[in-house]
Order: C-alpha cells, then sequence, then structure tokens
C-alpha cells in the first residue's frame, strides 16, 4: 500500500485518485490516518486535483484538534491503495520533537487561499431559469394573412427567446389563431414584453393571450 513519493506530482496523482469517491482516508470521519498522510505533503495539491485539494483544505481545518483525532498514526506506507509503494522521504525528527516551532497547517493566508482554490476547482456555471410558453395570437377577421402575421411574430428576435413549432386554430367564423411556442430565459424575456412587441403589428394582430406557461 502507498501513495508513492506524496511531494512529487506522481504521488499526488495518486492521493487524488484515491480520494475521488472518499473523504477521509479511512473511514467515514477525520482520523490520525488524515494527518499522517497530510503531514507527507509539502503544500496543497493544485487545482487540477480537485479531490486531493478539497481534502487537504478539509482537514487543515482541524489545526486545533489533530491531536484528539481519533485512531493511531501507522507507517504511511500502510495507507492508501494497494500495490503503491510509499516512498515519500521521511520528514526531519526534529519535526515531531517540536510542534510548536513548525506550523504543519500553514497561515491563514494559506488557508484562505486553499478554499478558493476548492471553490475555484467545483466553479460550475449558474443554473438558467427558462420557460416554456404557449401563445394564442388572434388576427382581426378571416381576411388577415395568416402567413404574413407569423412572419411577423417570428421576426421577433431577443436574446434568451426561441421560437419553436405553431399551428393554425380555428376560433369561430371561419376565423383561425395563430397558436406558436417558444422558449425564454426569464431573467431577459417576459410575456408582458412578448405581448407589446406581437400586438405592435396592429394591421394583423388583434390580441394575444398566453394558452400555456411552464417553468423548465
Amino acid at each position: 500500500m502507498g501513495f508513492g513519493d506524496l511531494k512529487t506530482p506522481a504521488g499526488l496523482k495518486v492521493l487524488n485518485e484515491f480520494l475521488a469517491d472518499k473523504s477521509y482516508i479511512e473511514g467515514y470521519v477525520p482520523s490520525q490516518a488524515d494527518i499522517a498522510v497530510f503531514d507527507a505533503l509539502s503544500g496543497a495539491p493544485s487545482a487540477d486535483l480537485c479531490h486531493a485539494l478539497r481534502w487537504y483544505s478539509h482537514i487543515k481545518s482541524y489545526q486545533k484538534e489533530k491531536g484528539s483525532l481519533p485512531g493511531v498514526k501507522k507507517p504511511l506506507g500502510q495507507y492508501g491503495p494497494a500495490g503503491v509503494e510509499d516512498t515519500t522521504a521521511a520528514a526531519p525528527a526534529a519535526a515531531d520533537e517540536d510542534d510548536d516551532d513548525i506550523d504543519l497547517f500553514g497561515s491563514d493566508e494559506e488557508e484562505v487561499s486553499s478554499v478558493v482554490e476548492v471553490m475555484a476547482c467545483f466553479d460550475k456555471p449558474a443554473l438558467i431559469a427558462k420557460s416554456s410558453i404557449l401563445l394564442d395570437v388572434k388576427p382581426w377577421d378571416d381576411e388577415t394573412d395568416m402567413a404574413k402575421l407569423e412572419e411577423c411574430v417570428r421576426s421577433i428576435q431577443l436574446d434568451g427567446l426561441v421560437w419553436g413549432q405553431s399551428k393554425l386554430l380555428p376560433v369561430g367564423y371561419g376565423i383561425k389563431k395563430l397558436q406558436i411556442a417558444c422558449v425564454v430565459e426569464d431573467d431577459k424575456v417576459g410575456t408582458d414584453q412578448l405581448e407589446e412587441l406581437i400586438t405592435a403589428f396592429e394591421d394583423y394582430v388583434q390580441s394575444m393571450d398566453v394558452a400555456a406557461f411552464n417553468k423548465i
């Protein structure tokens, strides 16, 4: 067992892969196993090693409690995936004799930097709220050119607006209405705005109604 040399990119890559489906080195709570591996690192893993960096920043937050964490430290080679030999250089003996002189957990600035790196590593684009809308556009009479009416409606181009399928439905007395679907980004396009723009084609459009409105 082992991680290889945790002071090298290869060793950190093994650690990152090992932590891909784990929160801790052993078990389900922070323990001396985490401290043993943490102490073997020379610093925070790079941002592209998301799992290792997430674990490193989390264990660093236990600076004051590290001595009270459960378990007993074992040789580094007894942790990690099977089939990988531990080759991490041992730390100087003096490091264990005087913990007060060496800050294994780094400064507050380093901790903040690690947290920022973790957040950047897992940063995801915000979800865009969208809605699917079905509009009923009514003409003045049965002599209205419905092809031209639809052409006018589709000529409306807005950021956050995508027109979909359409069809003509009978209203009565030979009059048909245009039923047309669209998808909008809620922060950019509203039904009031669509109504204002569509009814502006007053030579063809008598009114517009929202037949259906669903959040996507």
